[in-house]
C-alpha cells in the first residue's frame, strides 16, 4: 500500500476516527462523488452516495488491513453504494446533466463555448455505454487504476477488463463517429 495511508493497518479500537475520516474526504472525495455520479447518472444521487461511502469507511476502519490501495477500498464501496442505488426503482430515471467544470487557464467565450459543447458531447456518450465498459472507461482513464485493481474492485478478472476494455473503446468510436466526430 503505497498511497501514503499506511498506518490505517494498524488502527485499533478507540483511536479517533474522525480526523482519518476528513483526511480521506479531502483526499478522494472528488473521485468518490465523480464515479458515483458516472455509475447513477444523476448529482443527488451521487450525494447520497458519496455520504453512504464516508460513512462506511468511518465504521470500517478498524477493519482495514491495507490489501488494497485507500483509494481502491473507497471506489469498490462507491461502486456497491451506487449499484444499490441503480437497482432500486426509485431511480431508473435517467437525467443528463452538463455540469463538466475545467481547470485551468480562461479561454476565450467561443474557445469555451465549443470545448464545452464537445466535453457534453463526449460525457454524453460516455454515459451511453452500458454500465460494464462505462466503469472501465472511467476507472482507466479517470481514476488511472491499473488492470489489476479494476479487476478486484469490479470482482472480475484481469482478461474481462482488458476485454471490456477494448470493447468500450470500439464502442465509444461508434458512438462518437455516428454523431460527427472525426478521430484526430
Amino acid at each position: 500500500m503505497a498511497d501514503g495511508w499506511e498506518y490505517l493497518k494498524h488502527l485499533d479500537a478507540g483511536y479517533d476516527r474522525a480526523p482519518v475520516l476528513r483526511d480521506m474526504m479531502d483526499a478522494y472525495g472528488d473521485d468518490v462523488w465523480n464515479f458515483a455520479f458516472f455509475l447513477t447518472k444523476r448529482p443527488e444521487a451521487a450525494d447520497d452516495v458519496a455520504q453512504d461511502v464516508f460513512l462506511a469507511a468511518y465504521n470500517g476502519l478498524y477493519a482495514f488491513r491495507g490489501s488494497c490501495t485507500v483509494k481502491s477500498w473507497l471506489l469498490t464501496i462507491t461502486r456497491n453504494k451506487a449499484l444499490h442505488v441503480v437497482q432500486s426503482a426509485f431511480i431508473r430515471r435517467v437525467t443528463l446533466t452538463d455540469r463538466l467544470v475545467r481547470r485551468g487557464a480562461a479561454p476565450s467565450a467561443e474557445a469555451a463555448a465549443l470545448e464545452g459543447m464537445e466535453n457534453r458531447a463526449l460525457w454524453e456518450a460516455v454515459l451511453r455505454l452500458p454500465r460494464k465498459y462505462r466503469e472501465v472507461l472511467i476507472l482507466d482513464y479517470h481514476y488511472g487504476l491499473t488492470m489489476r485493481e479494476m479487476a478486484e474492485l469490479l470482482r472480475i478478472s484481469e482478461g474481462t477488463v482488458k476485454s471490456r476494455s477494448h470493447r468500450a473503446k470500439k464502442r465509444m468510436s461508434e458512438l462518437l463517429s455516428a454523431d460527427g466526430w472525426e478521430e484526430a
